[in-house]
């Protein structure tokens, strides 16, 4: 057996091994689901650069930290976590390391007003909610052949469930917030949002560190939109800079649904995201926008697919790197046209700033269409800040150091103006104010 092979298999069984002992649930389907992930853990491999969808992104680092997850949660203090919470999200889910905790999170208040809402703790939801989750929960994230769905499924106990019922629109964003607080720790985040027919809501995904250490989150979401359903999905990787993150997102739209999302990458040594969309409904329609801004010997990869499956569907997507240091960012858009997606509307943006002689970015995006009656256009730019955009702005009394600041900073905030929740919009201005400013 060749020696990477076999150091990557003694990997997945030393996790396996470290799995708590979880309860058995009433719900046979749901045992089996854990059954069958971990039965695919033994059967799959972790991805090399030999593999042509991981060929930039080399993990091999994972397979020497053996790392566990955690049993219980850390005793956090709402003082030690609150300068993460978000106004006016009145609804929150707070993980810590993994586990759920009740006493950092505020769920509704009054049911009853309401219309219904579920926002909960997965596991203590599965029984009283199997007629609905059982259609979703890992049948959208296929586990089949990615051995960290796998992993997360698996380990599947603790996540962020909801559900909004037929018609029903919330107007406050969900916030679900997952806190890593310990070092040489690995947490499998679960994220499942339902949108039944004519519901709307914003979901935000909320990655954050309280320590600089390496750890691993292996984060899976599954998204299901009914027919007219809208969701609003926001996610902000902002791990520490020492950490890997590794997440799968899968959404599904029926029929006239709409799926917005804004995906913020700025924390870990190492993140992928692999974000794949169905349009599975006619008329579905899905905006997908990301930036990656990194620095030093950052790695942040995202991969994306669109698959339109129906006539008549909508995609738009706009994905963005600012990359300074020796940082590397990586690119991969597919958007996937089928035989029967007739009258497809369909377009895909690359673009990315470098901002050192020793960055680098790899960017693919694909178009791969099986209908003639489309209209379908992608395209990428890599390069560096525009001479005659600095010119223009040292013309009107700017030094070239502030101009290039203004340049890069706004180069980003493209990206972040299109969130719609103000004080999260605020937290990442700055941020990224902060991290394009060079003296």
């Amino acid at each position: 057996m060749n020696m990477n092979v076999a150091t990557a298999s003694g990997y997945l069984e030393s996790l396996l091994q470290g799995r708590p002992q979880l309860p058995i649930s009433p719900l046979a389907w749901f045992n089996r689901l854990r059954a069958d992930a971990v039965e695919r853990v033994g059967m799959l491999r972790v991805p090399t650069t030999r593999d042509e969808e991981w060929r930039f992104t080399d993990i091999s680092l994972l397979t020497t930290l053996q790392f566990q997850p955690v049993h219980t949660a850390s005793h956090l203090q709402a003082a030690e976590v609150e300068h993460f919470y978000l106004e006016p999200a009145a609804t929150r889910l707070v993980f810590v390391d993994g586990v759920y905790a009740p006493q950092l999170s505020t769920q509704l208040t009054n049911p009853a007003t309401d219309s219904g809402i579920v926002v909960t703790n997965l596991s203590a939801a599965v029984s009283a909610h199997a007629t609905a989750l059982e259609p979703h929960l890992g049948r959208h994230a296929e586990f089949r052949d990615n051995v960290f769905a796998a992993l997360n499924t698996a380990f599947l106990h603790d996540g962020a469930l909801i559900i909004v019922p037929h018609n029903v629109s919330v107007d406050v964003p969900v916030h679900l917030l997952f806190i890593a607080t310990q070092k040489e720790a690995a947490s499998y985040p679960r994220c499942l949002l339902i949108a039944e027919s004519g519901s709307a809501v914003t979901v935000i995904e909320d990655y954050v560190a309280l320590q600089q250490g390496v750890y691993v989150i292996n984060a899976v979401a599954e998204i299901a939109l009914a027919d007219n359903a809208r969701v609003n999905h926001i996610r902000v990787q902002r791990d520490s800079g020492q950490a890997f993150h590794i997440a799968n997102c899968a959404v599904s739209l029926a029929q006239a649904s709409r799926y917005q999302s804004t995906s913020i990458a700025l924390g870990a040594r190492i993140s992928r995201y692999n974000l794949n969309v169905q349009l599975a409904g006619e008329g579905a329609e899905c905006t997908v926008d990301g930036l990656a801004l990194i620095a030093e010997r950052q790695l942040a990869d995202t991969h994306t697919c669109i698959d339109h499956i129906k006539p008549y569907g909508t995609s738009r997507q706009l994905h963005k790197c600012i990359v300074d240091g020796a940082a590397h960012a990586v690119f991969n858009g597919k958007i996937m046209v089928r035989p029967g997606a007739q009258h497809t509307d369909s377009a895909q943006s690359s673009r990315n700033l470098l901002l050192s002689g020793r960055a680098h970015i790899d960017t693919k995006p694909q178009l791969e269409i099986f209908a003639d009656d489309v209209k379908c256009a992608h395209g990428a730019t890599v390069g560096q800040l525009d001479s005659e955009e600095v010119f223009y702005l040292k013309s009107r009394g700017l030094s070239e150091m502030t101009a290039r600041n203004l340049l890069t900073y706004a180069f980003g905030a493209e990206i972040i103006e299109r969130i719609p929740v103000a004080s999260l919009k605020h937290q990442l201005e700055q941020t990224v104010l902060e991290q394009t400013q060079r003296n």
